[in-house]
């Protein structure tokens, strides 16, 4: 049990959920595509503009997936994590109010913003995951953790509602048009992530685990250590079994959410309905993710994570016979009540497989592997529509992700962790 002080520390923390997932909503779900296909990219092809937004994620992702492990291992030496998190959200946050400024037509200096906000975005979360062991014990770390989450899909959903709300009655908001409402959300969501921001950096207190190495001290002990941990993940089964598992099962899950959009209107269902699905997924998403780290409570973490895998596997069945808004909603209803806890699960089931004082480190890794799995299932999707000419056939091909993912899992044995040596 907490004190009410330990209590108030985790709540801090988990409102940085709140604060970073306004950008994942309004701005990479939400507007950003369509904005920067409709506006920035206007006079431009579909295919043309569609290729630079590709570019654009790919190199973003590229950029925080190599650095993660480094910055974490850096964390870990200096006992910078908080500062670290601020540099980054900082400079997710400036990136995000500067694109409030892109002119129309100008697509290079919208994909730049995007792309630092992007890495402003992931490079934060490398140090907000490794922060869980300084705000819970292995007892609360699935409770602290669906928190988080749970905070974040309530805060992101909140936001994103008012956000469209100034898209669709921009004269409400004192806003000249639709186009200035979006500019408008951009800066609100700049605001949002710096203000929720505070109370971590406020009131969570960093573990000590020995004494911190400053400056160019630290920068060489990270380096020393990097290609170390590589080794020693290599000789800690329980550990390299569920990054593997963890890379296959988060890899068709972020496929789901980055490809739903797409794969609605590839069906014909109206852009106004898929976005009602996106708020539907994230306010379902709030108490689902409380509910599933209760159920993880009785389950264990790791069989709560194998029930939310095996509801993915049926949605992607459902997903291939569906042809309706209103079934893309079921759809959207079934996604919000295991998302989060899937995600939330599997923080804090690798938080125990991990020894606390190279939290960093090790979420960098694992960091990681979530930013490169959003690499190879659209690509595994992409494939298969060419090879079938079918989109429906295409999201089938994630059922190997999810059951391999699963199978993997099943062979993780968390009471058989333990630290390799150095």
């Amino acid at each position: 049990m907490q004190s009410p002080d330990e209590r108030r520390s985790a709540i801090a923390w988990a409102l940085y959920d709140c604060a970073n997932s306004a950008f994942a909503t309004t701005v990479m779900a939400g507007f950003f595509p369509l904005f920067f296909k409709q506006y920035w990219s206007a006079g431009s092809s579909a295919a043309e503009s569609s290729s630079r937004l590709g570019l654009t994620n790919s190199l973003a992702s590229i950029v925080v997936a190599l650095l993660a492990p480094v910055l974490g291992a850096l964390a870990d030496a200096g006992h910078g994590k908080k500062r670290w998190l601020a540099a980054f959200a900082a400079l997710g946050c400036t990136a995000t109010a500067a694109l409030a400024l892109v002119p129309k037509g100008d697509y290079a200096a919208a994909a730049a913003c995007y792309a630092l906000g992007s890495i402003g975005f992931a490079g934060s979360l490398v140090f907000y995951d490794a922060l869980i062991v300084s705000v819970s014990s292995d007892a609360d770390s699935d409770r602290v953790s669906a928190l988080g989450y749970s905070f974040g899909y309530l805060g992101g959903g909140v936001l994103f509602a008012i956000n469209v709300a100034m898209t669709l009655k921009p004269a409400l908001f004192g806003l000249a048009d639709a186009a200035a409402g979006v500019k408008a959300s951009f800066f609100t969501v700049a605001l949002w992530w710096a203000v929720f921001t505070l109370p971590l950096l406020r009131r969570v207190r960093e573990r000590d685990f020995g004494p911190p190495q400053p400056g160019g001290g630290a920068l060489r002990r990270a380096l020393t250590q990097l290609g170390g941990t590589f080794a020693r993940v290599r000789r800690m089964p329980q550990v390299w079994r569920f990054l593997l598992a963890y890379w296959l099962y988060i890899d068709a899950v972020d496929t789901v959410i980055r490809m739903a959009v797409d794969y609605g209107l590839s069906l014909g269902l109206p852009s106004q309905s898929l976005i009602i699905a996106l708020l539907i997924t994230q306010f379902v998403g709030f108490p689902a993710a409380i509910v599933f780290a209760k159920l993880a409570n009785r389950l264990g973490a790791q069989r709560s994570i194998l029930l939310g895998i095996a509801i993915y596997c049926g949605v992607t069945v459902f997903g291939y016979f569906m042809t309706t808004a209103a079934e893309f909603y079921v759809l959207a209803i079934v996604i919000g009540l295991v998302q989060g806890g899937v995600q939330a699960l599997s923080r804090s089931f690798f938080s125990r497989l991990i020894p606390p004082d190279e939290a960093g480190e090790f979420f960098g890794f694992y960091n990681m592997l979530g930013k490169f799995a959003a690499v190879f299932g659209p690509a595994l999707m992409s494939l298969v529509t060419v090879l079938t000419g079918s989109t429906r056939k295409s999201i089938l091909s994630l059922l190997v992700l999810f059951i391999a993912g699963a199978v993997l899992l099943l062979r993780v044995q968390p009471e058989r962790a333990v630290t390799a040596p150095r």
